[in-house]
Order: structure tokens, then sequence, then C-alpha cells
């Protein structure tokens, strides 16, 4: 117990104070987190990204298989999803704003802070590959996904375009294989810009959840924040081990699995009116509830 404990106060607790500032933020002041937020994805996290890649000097193959079990998590969570949704009957919006929350992770909020506290800057940088795969299949498969439709494959493929983090991640590419020396006043800058990073993902994770409103479809709350929570990080280990991933790899995969439901869902929820109530509050209690379920998972990685 005092393993856990002290797991929790050393790795999770600082996380949840600097969230919870940003939530007080929230409901005290009319601050846009719409706002931070286009800057924290815009600049501070592509930065962080190749920041973290271009440090870790992981090689190509490497990266391939942390992308490819991203990729196998998301669809196979959310076709986990779908069945429970349809086992449940969930009525057709509500099933589709569930298998959203399942298979999107919180994992640049959440994930990459307590993935650097937890297990060093290595995991971190596959933690922040995760990050990128995920957001790239938010933008393309997710927006898909929500729109039950109403845009073609050629608009979402064309708004991946506006992804920076994939532009991070292709120059990283080039400075990897090149060995290319970053010249000093710029790598200051992105030193100086990477540092905003995780500060402002937090923040930016406080001023969402004060957002919080109670839904009425209590079955799907509780399916789509079980699934998230235990059923996620149960798929992570299998695949973790189907994909061979040892190491900070295995400790960064089979945590970002674990990450409750993602703020960005909210957004996608509200645009194509996926009972956004409901999404928010699988969000705010999946967030709320997950220290139950890390603290054990995080002692069980680093053990």
């Amino acid at each position: 117990m005092a393993a856990l404990l002290a797991i929790f106060a050393n790795n999770l607790l600082p996380i949840l104070l600097i969230a919870a500032c940003g939530f007080a933020l929230g409901r005290t002041t009319h601050v846009e987190a719409r706002t931070l937020g286009r800057v924290t994805f815009n600049i501070f996290s592509p930065v962080l990204i190749f920041r973290l890649l271009t440090d870790s000097q992981l090689n190509i193959g490497r990266i391939a298989q942390m992308l490819g079990y991203t990729s196998a998590v998301f669809f196979l969570m959310g076709s986990l999803a779908y069945l429970a949704g349809r086992l449940f009957r969930l009525p057709r919006p509500i099933l589709v704003a569930v298998v959203l929350v399942v298979a999107t992770s919180n994992n640049g909020n959440y994930g990459m802070p307590l993935i650097g506290f937890a297990f060093g800057e290595e995991a971190l940088a596959y933690a922040s590959l995760y990050y990128v795969a995920i957001a790239i299949l938010t933008n393309t498969v997710g927006v898909l996904w929500a729109s039950l439709g109403r845009m073609d494959v050629k608009q979402a493929l064309l708004g991946l375009l506006k992804v920076p983090m994939l532009y991070a991640l292709g120059i990283a590419f080039v400075f990897i294989r090149t060995g290319w020396v970053i010249p000093a006043p710029l790598d200051r800058t992105i030193t100086l810009l990477a540092g905003a990073a995780i500060p402002s993902m937090l923040i930016l994770l406080g001023l969402e959840l004060s957002r919080f409103a109670w839904s009425k479809h209590t079955t799907a709350m509780i399916l789509g924040i079980l699934l998230r929570l235990v059923a996620g990080p149960l798929m992570g280990s299998s695949l973790a081990n189907a994909f061979g991933l040892q190491g900070a790899a295995r400790q960064a995969g089979i945590t970002q699995t674990a990450m409750p439901a993602a703020v960005i869902t909210t957004v996608l929820a509200s645009e194509y009116d996926l009972e956004p109530q409901l999404v928010t509050a699988i969000v705010f209690f999946s967030t709320l509830l997950s220290p139950l379920t890390l603290t054990p998972l995080l002692f069980l990685l680093g053990d």
C-alpha cells in the first residue's frame, strides 16, 4: 500500500494539481480554452515531439513499431466499443459517441506528463509517438466516425495536412536519418517552446473538464468509462506482447492505452451533435477515476 501511495503522490498528484488549477480557472473566469488549445496543438506539442524524437535517436524500426501498435489499439478498442454498444442496444448517435471516446484516449494532456514522471525521457519519446498516431487517427478516422457519412474521405485526408504534429514527425525523421546538428540559437528556441508544452497541456485539461455536465444516459456512460479504463490496458498489454514491445516502449505503450477519454472527443461530439453531454461526462468521470486504475498499473509496469 505504501508503494502505491508513493506512486500516486510522485506521479499522478502533480498532474492532478496542475489540472485542478485549470479547472478552478475555468470555473471562476471566462478563459477561452480553445485559444490555449490551438497554441498547444499548433506550436508547443509539435516542437516537444520534435525535441523528444531527435534527442532520443530512436531508429525508424522502433518508430514504425510504436505507430503500428497504436493503430491496432485504436481500431480494436473502437471495434470492442461497437460490439458492446450493440449488445446493450444503444441508439446510433450514442453508440457512435461511445465508440469515439473508447477509441480515443487522452495521450497528450495527461499521458505524456504521466509517462515522463513515471518512466523518464526514453519512455516519453515513445509516448509522443503514440500521441502523434492518435492525433492523426482522430483527425481522420475519428472525424469520419463522428460525421456518420456527412464528410467524405477526401475532406478528412485534406484535414490531415493541417495537423502540425505530422510535420514535426517528418522533420524529426530527416534529422534522425541524416544526423544533422541543430544550430545553437534554434536549439535554444526549441528547448524553450518544448518546455511550455506539458504545463499548457495540463492547464488545458483542467479548463476543458470545467465544462462538465451530467448525462442522463447512465448505461452508456458507465460502459464508456469501464471500456476506457479497464479494457484499454488489457487490450494494450495483449497487443504489446503481439508487437514485441519491451522496456520503455512497453511501459509507454501500455500506459497510454490506460488513459481516460480524450478531451478532443467533446469537440467532435459538439460539432456533430453526438450527445455532447454524454461525451463530456465520460471524459470527466474517466479522468476523475483514472488514478484508481493507473496507480496499480504504474506499479506493475515499473516492477
